[in-house]
């Protein structure tokens, strides 16, 4: 996976995550929106601006949080989901 910050702030970041598709984008984005400090999480994969098809580009709105610390604990949330979810499916098998 290959991620490039296209904007940056105190209070926003936008974040080119390449690869990925609706799947991926939507957990994270949940994960994101689940964070007290996320004031809203969003993603593009085809911004107007680009004239076609791009890779995703997430975009994080805090509220007095650091975003990428945000999007950090939200990448531990999805992880920790999955392994729990595998979990239980491995036990129903």
């Amino acid at each position: 996976m290959e991620l490039r910050v296209t904007e940056s702030s105190e209070d926003e970041l936008a974040i080119e995550i390449a690869g990925e598709d609706h799947t991926f984008m939507n957990v994270l984005k949940g994960a994101l929106l689940e964070h007290d400090d996320v004031a809203a999480a969003t993603y593009d994969v085809n911004p107007e601006q680009s004239g076609g098809q791009t890779e995703p580009i997430l975009t994080i709105k805090t509220e007095g949080a650091d975003p990428l610390e945000c999007l950090e604990e939200a990448a531990v949330t999805v992880r920790e989901k999955s392994a729990s979810f595998r979990d239980a499916f491995e036990a129903a098998a």
